[in-house]
Formats: structure tokens, C-alpha cells, sequence
């Protein structure tokens, strides 16, 4: 089989399951489920599927880059242009994660709206933003695309938190899931357009965050805290190295495109190797999501290795793919897939109604299980959206 005339499923299908595994752990009631299943505290040494689910994801985000550079590389784009695409797309990650991240600060009395339906009008402008339109009605898109700005940007004048007494605006805190995938996918492509499939050069680049990780948990960074409040993500150094690694990957991939056998036996040695690395830096630090440690973060790249490895035999060797449809829609709806559920969750608060019973449950397999469904349900309604012309797209 030749990878490069053939999709390599895989690649929708990890981005897809990974999407699916932040919807179901998102959606679970934190005390109804077991510890391994749940995000493990900030002190302790270890982590569960949820501490790995978002790295997985930003793998993911790394392992797409070449593709996606190389495919406007190909339609003659200048670098210009690329590098404005790049741009582009970054800020408007930047500004769609920070809006998400404050509504759960935002001050109803303050603001005069409810956070509910702050949050919704909120959601419906970024649809009517970054939606993609049909080439031949261009007037409409200009239109609802103008639409979705002027709400934007009157929910942003409407924002208040705080309090009377000490009232607040919007803060860019951490950023937000999809600010942290916005940096981390800012300081890829640029290496990739710096260095293009130089292995040996993205190898570094992917060492050098991670030296960048280890000093700045070793507070040896804080002589650049002034630039920290905006710059704190490329800094800390650890979203950037875990998309990175993606990216070290993904050229693996391409230069062995051709060797099937190869391929994985490389990269099944690369998984390991990232796993005893994890493990030799544990002497020093432990495993945490929650303080972005070096351990954890190479672990969760050699688990993100492993598992494409095996849904890469699984899929685009032996061609069992019948399973994968479900995660392969949600892999190629990705910001539709992970932008709906909040929406339908505002939505349902508003109304009051008890649609999300199962979360308080008094047995952990029904919450599990509800989880399930609703994840399920989230990846369908946003395949049923994208037929009838509702598809984010930055």
C-alpha cells in the first residue's frame, strides 16, 4: 500500500477517538466513577485516562501540520500566506478558548444576562463566524458572518465578573483547551516551515521544549516572568513538545511511508523509548497533568505513539476498519465535534429540565454508561450538523 495515494485512515480515526475520550471524560460525574477513569490532583504521582486523553489530542494536532503545510505548499501559496493561515488560526484558537474559559466567570448581575445565555449567544456568534459556507453564496456567508461579529463583540462589551465592589473583565488566565492547542499548533507549524521533513531538526526542536519543560520546572525561567501573562504556554515548555512530538512522528511516518514493516517497528521503538524516558525523569518529577511535568508529558507521548501504532496495523494494514466510522466522522469534524456539547450542556441548564440524570447516580457503571451515550449522541448530532451545512472550520 502507498501512503501517499491512499488517506491513511488512522490518523482521522486517533484524532476522532481521542475527541470522543475528552467528550466522555468531560461529561462524567467526577464522584460516581472510579479514580483511574478521572483527572488525578496536582501532588500526586500518576495519572488516568483523562490526564491523557488531551495529550493525545495535541499529538494528534502535531501528527496533521505537515500534511496540512504541505498540502498549501502544493497549491502554490507563498510562505506569506501560509504564515498568515498560521497566524490566523492561532489567534482565533486563542479567542475562542478564552471566551470559553471565562464564562464560568462571568458576573449575571454585572453583565444583566445569565451565564447561560451569555454562554449560548456566545457559542452560536463562533458558529456563525467559522462556519463553512458554500463557495457560490457568498453574500449570505459576508452576512452571517457579520452577524456573528457585532454579537462577539457585544457579548465581550457585556462582560463582567467580580463584584460590585471589585468588578472584573475577561482574563486569558490559562488560555482555555483550545488556547493551549492554539500555542502549542503556533510553535509547530513554525518549525515545520523553518526546518520542513528535516528529522534530525524537529528531533531537536522536540528536545529543546522538553529542556525548556525541565528549566522552567526547575524555576529557571523566571527571569522571562514578565512575558509569562502571554507567552506562558511556549515557556513552560510542555504543550509545545507534546505537539511536537506529533510532529517528529508524523515525518516518521512520511519518510517511511513506503515500508509498512518498518514503520512500525521504528516507531513501536520510538513509543518505548519516550515511556523510559517518562519514567527516568520521574526521579526528579513526578507524573502530573495538573503541574504540566516533564514525566507525564513524555509518558503521554509514548502512549500516543503506542496507540497509533496499533490503530495503524489495525486500519491501514489489515484494513479492519469497520468499527472506526464513528470516530472517523468526529476526527474530520473536529472543532464542530468538541464546540456542540457545550451548547446542547448550556441549553439544557437553561431549560432546567433532568435530561443529564444518569451523572448522579447512585451505581458508577450507570454514569459510565450514560457518559458513553451522550458522547456517542454528541459525535452523530455533529455529523447530522455538517449534512446540512454546519462545519466549523479556523
Amino acid at each position: 500500500m502507498n501512503l501517499t495515494a491512499k488517506r491513511i485512515l488512522s490518523i482521522d480515526v486517533m484524532r476522532g477517538l481521542t475527541l470522543f475520550l475528552m467528550l466522555f471524560v468531560n461529561d462524567l460525574y467526577v464522584p460516581g466513577v472510579p479514580d483511574w477513569l478521572t483527572h488525578r490532583p496536582a501532588d500526586y504521582d500518576g495519572m488516568g485516562l483523562a490526564d491523557w486523553v488531551f495529550p493525545g489530542f495535541l499529538f494528534m494536532v502535531g501528527m496533521s501540520v505537515p500534511f496540512a503545510i504541505q498540502s498549501r505548499i502544493k497549491n502554490g501559496e507563498p510562505t506569506k500566506k501560509i504564515l498568515f493561515h498560521i497566524l490566523l488560526r492561532t489567534i482565533s484558537l486563542l479567542l475562542i478558548g478564552v471566551l470559553m474559559m471565562n464564562t464560568g466567570r462571568l458576573n449575571p448581575e454585572l453583565s444583566g444576562i445569565s451565564k447561560n445565555a451569555w454562554a449560548i449567544a456566545m457559542y452560536v456568534s463562533v458558529f456563525l463566524i467559522w462556519n463553512i459556507y458554500p463557495v457560490n453564496r457568498k453574500t449570505l456567508s459576508y452576512l452571517f458572518k457579520g452577524v456573528g461579529i457585532l454579537m462577539l463583540i457585544l457579548l465581550v462589551f457585556m462582560f463582567r465578573s467580580g463584584t460590585s465592589e471589585n468588578p472584573g473583565w475577561l482574563i486569558t488566565g490559562w488560555w482555555g483547551i483550545l488556547g493551549l492547542i492554539g500555542w502549542g499548533y503556533l510553535v509547530t507549524s513554525l518549525v515545520y516551515l523553518a526546518v520542513k521533513d528535516n528529522l534530525p531538526a524537529t528531533a531537536l526542536s522536540w528536545l529543546a521544549f522538553v529542556v525548556v519543560n525541565i528549566m522552567s520546572m526547575l524555576n529557571l525561567t523566571d527571569f522571562l516572568s514578565f512575558l509569562k501573562p502571554v507567552f506562558g504556554v511556549v515557556i513552560e515548555g510542555n504543550v509545545p513538545s507534546m505537539v511536537l512530538a506529533g510532529l517528529f512522528f508524523s515525518l516518521l511516518l512520511r519518510k517511511l511511508k513506503d515500508d509498512r514493516r518498518k514503520f512500525i517497528m521504528a516507531a513501536s521503538i520510538l513509543g518505548v523509548m519516550a515511556i523510559i524516558a517518562a519514567f527516568i525523569l520521574r526521579n526528579w518529577f513526578i507524573i502530573s497533568k495538573i503541574s504540566g511535568t516533564p514525566s507525564w508529558g513524555m509518558l503521554c507521548s509514548g502512549i500516543s505513539i503506542l496507540v497509533f501504532v496499533i490503530l495503524f496495523i489495525l486500519i491501514d494494514v489489515w484494513e479492519i476498519t469497520h468499527w472506526s466510522l464513528i470516530f472517523r466522522m468526529a476526527g474530520q469534524n473536529s472543532l464542530t465535534t468538541y464546540l456542540v456539547p457545550d451548547i446542547i450542556y448550556y441549553s439544557i441548564w437553561m431549560s432546567g429540565l433532568p435530561i443529564l440524570f444518569y451523572k448522579h447516580s447512585e451505581y458508577s457503571l450507570i454514569v459510565i454508561f450514560g457518559s458513553i451515550v451522550w458522547s456517542l449522541a454528541m459525535i452523530l448530532f455533529t455529523r447530522a450538523l455538517a449534512r446540512i451545512g454546519i462545519r466549523l472550520k479556523l
